[in-house]
């Protein structure tokens, strides 16, 4: 949410509102002029910032929402202007829907209470839910920043250190699909359910806990958009015939993806740029250089800039990436990765040699144990 907080702040429009749908109404301690309350939300395809003064430590702030929405109240203490107000600036996140929100606190609004609002107050629930996970992940994470710099940049680290925040991914999900199923017309379901997953969500995990929803849900603008990111992510399931397609490798070859049937071919998606596509390379070079003779091979594909050919070069031949590497060098617009809703990098997809997935995001010591499945251990 505090990266929503700067982005937005590029898009500063305060936008009229012919009928106001939310009324926020706020206490915090005895603030006065010059202090000032600053709203950020989105609306649509816009973005808002509306603003209040703090008389006696109280204000409103009115405004319009089409469905449940993520927004940030900043409190200006002295009034120096949003624009000068950073990541330390006293905030709080939280949910705005139609109604009457009440916040308050005696002191920080980041220790407000906020009452007269069901997806707050699920929210709340929800989070405490997640706590014991969010707690074994700062310990994880403490943990990793105490290890000496050397040791951390080393592939067995990296992969236990992935190994560790796999499980607590796993356990986080569970608590998220115990929640959706147990609160089927609860906004936040619908929320959560687009959380889980990461970048290359099973679509036969989603679509049952989707389908468990409530009309109400279902029926909702974001309930029709999920429905349409399932069926999306159908086309690139375990089990689906991988969509083909053909870019040029470095020297102007096009190169077809189909031209592999017959083997297993990894389709790597990463780019120069990528620290943890760079941290992630010695671990598919041990998996290429072990199985690569068992009619296994991969074609990486690089998300690179347009001038940015030399640098991709330069990181193949430093990682040693030996096998075929294709790119049309337009960033997050590649081509192939649109076809794959590729939305973060690393990511993988595992063709078999009749062109089916048959994994998907294998990582770590995920990729090895795959193959040795497929291969039997070398």
């Amino acid at each position: 949410m505090k990266k929503l907080f700067f982005y937005i702040l590029a898009f500063v429009p305060l936008l009229a509102s012919a009928q106001d749908d939310f009324v926020v109404t706020a206490q915090v301690g005895k603030l006065n002029t010059p202090a000032k309350a600053y709203l950020l939300y989105q609306l649509g395809a816009n973005r808002v910032l509306d603003s209040a003064a703090i008389i006696n430590g109280t204000f409103v702030i009115k405004g319009r929402v089409l469905n449940p929405v993520g927004a940030i109240l900043v409190i200006d203490r002295a009034g120096v202007g949003i624009n000068k107000l950073d990541r330390s600036s006293d905030n709080l996140s939280f949910y705005l829907e139609k109604g009457e929100i009440n916040i308050s606190t005696a002191d920080s609004v980041s220790k407000a209470q906020i009452t007269g609002s069901k997806i707050n107050e699920d929210n709340k629930a929800l989070t405490a839910k997640l706590a014991l996970v969010n707690n074994k992940a700062k310990a994880v994470a403490a943990e990793a920043k105490a290890v000496p710099q050397e040791k951390q940049q080393s592939a067995e680290f990296q992969n236990s250190l992935q190994a560790k925040l796999k499980a607590l991914q796993t356990e986080q999900e569970g608590v998220l699909k115990t929640y959706i199923r147990e609160n089927s017309n609860s906004y936040l379901s619908l929320l959560a359910l687009s959380s889980l997953g990461g970048p290359s969500a099973d679509p036969k995990e989603l679509e049952p806990l989707y389908t468990g929803l409530s009309d109400a849900l279902k029926s909702s603008e974001a309930g029709y958009a999920m429905k349409i990111s399932i069926d999306e992510l159908k086309s690139t399931a375990i089990g689906a015939i991988a969509p083909d397609f053909t870019q040029n490798d470095a020297d102007g070859h096009p190169i077809k993806l189909s031209s592999f049937r017959g083997k297993y071919v990894l389709i790597d998606f990463w780019a120069s740029w990528c620290g943890p596509c760079r941290q992630e390379n010695p671990n598919v070079v041990r998996a290429y250089n072990k199985y690569k003779g068992q009619k296994f091979t991969i074609i990486g594909v690089s998300l690179d800039r347009p001038d940015g050919k030399a640098d991709w070069m330069a990181a193949v031949k430093n990682d040693g990436l030996t096998w075929t590497q294709v790119s049309d060098l337009k960033y997050w617009n590649n081509e192939a990765a649109a076809l794959y809703f590729v939305r973060s990098i690393p990511q993988n997809y595992l063709i078999d040699p009749d062109g089916k997935i048959v994994g998907k995001n294998l990582r770590g010591a995920d990729l090895e144990n795959k193959l040795a499945k497929i291969f039997g251990k070398i």
